[in-house]
């Protein structure tokens, strides 16, 4: 039977608490350290550099997102149109949503302050951690503690080979087992998943470049927007974009300088089932070139979520509609507008609204300077009767296609030199034609014209055409944002998959004759993994060190200071269970582990 003392739980050595330690992280103070405004200072600065606070200013920022992708925001394609839009439909709470910054919400002064903290958060703990992690890597691993059972898992037995060599083969073995380890002062200490500390330290690192990506693409990009209706195409200038939203370090001098022009659109939607009318198909087929050179034009196509990248820049399909062909002829049958006119969707089935201005109309049938107005709907299918229903269209593609319009003489404003929207009809100086006292209003298909009333003349729904509008993105930050994304979502599986532990090994030669062989683990996080890596080396370890069976005999004390070995040398030593002199001797390959419920 076996004689084992235990000795009272002491506070661990300083040493013992430096070897215990399995994290580069530097140590938070509870509360202010030195006096007056300096050491309130350096506790601030330790809370803004903490995990914790920068883990709260992850989520505020997250939270603050929210707004802009609820409401319309202006660096957004088409945003002045939306944004104003949203005003006049919320007339009460967009005077304080504009006082707030909630339509520029990534510009705003709270979100960026969010983001500067959150920015100097990460730099803080980064820069520190990763002196401290080169610190750790070019030092030896921690020495051994004094007191090896103290570890979380550990075995003892005894031996009759020399203390030296069992070390040498020890540090043989763990060396082996990929460990990074160290033979002194009659120990060895090994350690082993410093993958895990680098998954930490390139987790906040991606973190930093992603936002840094971000931040930069918030300071150098630029969009812009264009609607192009069948046939047409443009300049990449800002004369030609129907709007364009800059930044700081890119305006309209930094337009990449490019031609586009739409040759054809596809659309398809599906014609029958439970999800008739969904989409299936938009392709912009289009021609283009980047500079000046017209004689590098290619060909190429565009569709949701498949830009074309010219130069520097994106160009994203964000829209499509119908452009109806209309020709409007004066009192005096001389053709005074033509063209076909985008009608902006209204609903899923493409019920669309729009106008037609016709400024140069000339003189009416009472002789006088008077100018035109048209507004109405197009439907891709119409039904066969308005009633009960109204003006709808029945179904996206264009089976059946009509145009409603109603007519206006008068001023419409053009020549006051202030803006207008072209999707827009100011009425306010406007008279609307009568027919037999009831509002001037026709229902018209492809081919058929209008006689105005009064002897205004005549409209003619030539036909039909397509369009799409397409956003122009420059945002240079996105390949470092994704990238930083992508290293981020490694670091993260790396630092939660990886597990650093340390082993340690000491064979001390003992007074009477032998060799008492300790062995200890310790791992960041509970797991079997270190009990078996623990288990393996010792039982390798057999066949330099081999136990062997000693005779009852009290403990002695060995040499160096080290704890006192149990009296049978197969059993290993575990302070935390007292000997029960009926029990058996168990494997000495097998460490104790204090976490056991056994």
């Amino acid at each position: 039977m076996s004689n084992t003392t235990t000795e009272t739980e002491q506070p661990p050595a300083p040493e013992d608490a430096a070897a215990e330690r399995l994290s580069t992280a530097p140590v938070e103070s509870d509360g202010p350290t030195g006096m007056g405004a300096f050491g309130w200072a350096r506790w601030m600065w330790r809370q803004l550099t903490s995990m914790r606070v920068a883990l709260i200013l992850l989520f505020l920022l997250s939270l603050a997102a929210i707004p802009g992708s609820l409401i319309p925001q202006y660096q957004n394609g088409q945003g002045q149109l939306k944004v104003e839009a949203w005003k006049a439909q919320h007339g009460t709470v967009a005077p304080i949503y504009e006082k707030l910054q909630l339509f520029d919400v990534y510009s705003s002064v709270w979100f960026s302050a969010i983001y500067i903290l959150l920015f100097v958060s990460l730099a803080g703990c980064i820069v520190p951690r990763t002196w401290q992690f080169v610190g750790v890597l070019r030092s030896q691993p921690p020495a051994a503690p004094r007191n090896l059972t103290r570890m979380p898992v550990h075995a003892v037995w005894r031996t009759e080979a020399d203390a030296a060599a069992v070390n040498a083969a020890a540090h043989r073995l763990l060396r082996k087992r990929g460990f990074r380890a160290n033979l002194s002062g009659g120990a060895v200490a090994a350690e082993k998943g410093y993958l895990r500390e680098v998954g930490n330290l390139l987790f906040h690192l991606s973190l930093f470049a992603l936002l840094g990506g971000f931040a930069w693409a918030s300071l150098a990009s630029g969009t812009g927007g264009k609607l192009m209706v069948e046939g047409e195409g443009y300049s990449n200038t800002i004369t030609q974009l129907d709007d364009f939203n800059g930044t700081r370090f890119y305006g309209n001098q930094d337009l990449d300088p490019f031609y586009l022009k739409l040759d054809g659109f596809t659309s398809k939607f599906q014609t029958k089932g439970d999800q008739i009318g969904a989409a299936r198909q938009f392709t912009a087929n289009v021609e283009y070139y980047s500079g000046s050179d017209s004689s590098k034009l290619k060909k190429s196509t565009i569709e949701v979520n498949h830009p074309l990248e010219i130069g520097g820049s994106k160009v994203f399909l964000i829209g499509h509609g119908y452009a109806p062909v209309i020709t409007v002829r004066n009192a005096q049958g001389d053709v005074v507008y033509q063209g076909a006119v985008p009608f902006l969707p209204q609903d899923a089935n493409l019920t669309s609204t729009g106008v037609v201005k016709v400024s140069d109309y000339g003189t009416g049938p009472d002789g006088t300077k008077t100018q035109m107005g048209f507004s109405g709907f197009f439907l891709p299918t119409a039904p066969l009767s308005f009633e009960g229903t109204g003006p709808v269209s029945l179904f996206p593609g264009d089976a059946a296609p009509e145009l409603v319009l109603n007519a206006f003489a008068g001023d419409l404003g053009t020549d006051s030199g202030l803006p207008q929207n072209v999707y827009q009809l100011n009425t306010r100086k406007l008279t609307q034609l009568t027919q037999d006292g009831q509002p001037a209003k026709a229902r018209l298909k492809p081919g058929q014209g209008w006689t105005l009333p009064d002897g205004y003349g005549s409209v003619t729904f030539e036909g039909y055409k397509q369009w799409a509008s397409f956003n122009v993105s420059h945002r240079p930050g996105n390949a470092i944002a994704l990238t930083g994304a992508v290293l981020a979502i490694l670091g993260l599986i790396g630092s939660l998959f990886i597990q650093r532990r340390r082993i340690w090994v000491r064979a001390v030669a003992l007074p009477g004759g032998g060799t008492q062989v300790e062995l200890a683990g310790l791992a960041r996080s509970e797991s079997a993994k270190i009990a078996e890596e623990l288990a393996e080396l010792a039982v390798d370890l057999q066949d330099d060190a081999p136990a062997t069976e000693a005779d009852d005999a009290p403990a002695t004390e060995p040499e160096d200071g080290a704890a006192s070995p149990a009296g049978e040398p197969a059993v290993p030593d575990d302070p935390a269970v007292p000997d029960d002199p009926g029990a058996e001797a168990s494997d000495p390959a097998v460490p104790a582990d204090q976490n056991s419920k056994e």
